[in-house]
């Protein structure tokens, strides 16, 4: 396993990061004793940063179970304040803050976090959703930064709606916040273009989500693949034909087994190729899929002609969450 500073030597956690969305339902129903196995499979073989949220469902219950269970050393917990509003009122477009997160919510939803999760403090406290808007307003900063001084929280991060990677870049500049969550991938590269030199010029931690793009980088996605009303991804990969999706992945057949042995593979190594990338964060509650992941660390990087030419000629910039936020 690879780690890198969050923030500081002190904290260094994996650069794979245990995405814990999988452990509510959202890709999948699964028995609960093997979703625990997931989480201690991925701690035994050195996965140390787990990413959770209220909004998961039951995602923060079986954690904590998983963490009762695990006796080595403690792995570092991030989680996010949910926000409030029904459907997607506000990731789709701006809503103000006292809408999302009024005064005491913060605090409120922290508190059932530590209690659900079974901790004493939670790692990075991030807010699941965020505009740069609310930069206007104080009251939801100075109640995360109380949490912090109460030792409830250690760290305060952000994570943006969806791919619109600049609303971040005035509060990274700003100091405020310690870490910064977005959508990174071989499709969608442009936080290369400013979100990250800026991360590391502020010594502010990256997360990358959606390196797998929802499982379709992964290859496994047909014509006929079927999702449960239930999955997240019931809509996610048909906002264009589905065929043309499907030969986009295909495009970067080329490239395998030269440059890693399977997609997956490919597109961790891409995400990772920048330094400044302090976790890639992958649902990882399928242990044979995990297992994948965590060895393709022990690859050989992609050269950088290769991840050149992933950049340029293999973005396909959409954004894929206006079939949940718009339509």
């Amino acid at each position: 396993m690879q780690y890198n500073a969050f923030r500081s030597e002190m904290d260094q956690v994996s650069r794979l990061g245990f995405g814990a969305m999988g452990l509510g339902g959202s890709f999948g129903t699964h028995d609960e004793k093997e979703l625990i196995h997931s989480v201690l499979n991925c701690l035994e073989q050195g996965v140390n940063f787990i990413d959770t949220a209220r909004a998961y469902g039951d995602s923060e219950r079986i954690l904590g179970k998983a963490l009762k269970e695990w006796t080595g050393e403690k792995p570092f917990i991030a989680s996010k304040v949910q926000s409030l509003g029904p459907g997607s009122i506000g990731w789709g477009t701006h809503i103000p803050v006292e809408s999302a997160y009024p005064a005491g919510w913060l605090r409120q939803c922290t508190e059932l976090s530590l209690e659900t999760l079974g901790v004493d403090v939670i790692d990075l406290m991030q807010l699941h959703q965020y505009w740069p808007q609310w930069d206007q307003k104080d009251y939801w900063m100075e109640e995360l930064l109380r949490l912090k001084e109460e030792g409830k929280i250690r760290y305060i991060g952000i994570s943006i709606p969806d791919q619109r990677h600049d609303i971040a870049l005035s509060i990274v500049q700003s100091g405020k916040i310690d870490a910064v969550q977005t959508v990174f991938n071989i499709f969608d590269p442009l936080p290369l273009d400013c979100l990250i030199p800026f991360c590391e010029e502020h010594n502010v931690a990256f997360l990358a989500r959606c390196v797998m793009d929802e499982g379709g980088l992964a290859g496994f996605l047909t014509e006929h693949t079927q999702f449960a009303d239930s999955d997240y991804r019931k809509t996610y990969f048909d906002y264009v034909p589905r065929r043309m999706y499907i030969e986009r992945v295909e495009r970067l057949l080329k490239f395998i087994p030269a440059y890693a042995d399977n997609l997956a593979e490919l597109a961790l190594k891409f995400v990772l190729h920048h330094p400044a990338v302090t976790t890639a964060l992958v649902s990882m509650h399928v242990p044979a899929y995990a297992n994948q992941n965590i060895a393709a660390l022990d690859k050989a990087p992609l050269p950088d002609e290769i991840f050149d030419e992933l950049r340029k000629y293999h973005r396909w910039v959409r954004n894929f969450y206006d079939t949940k936020f718009w339509i």
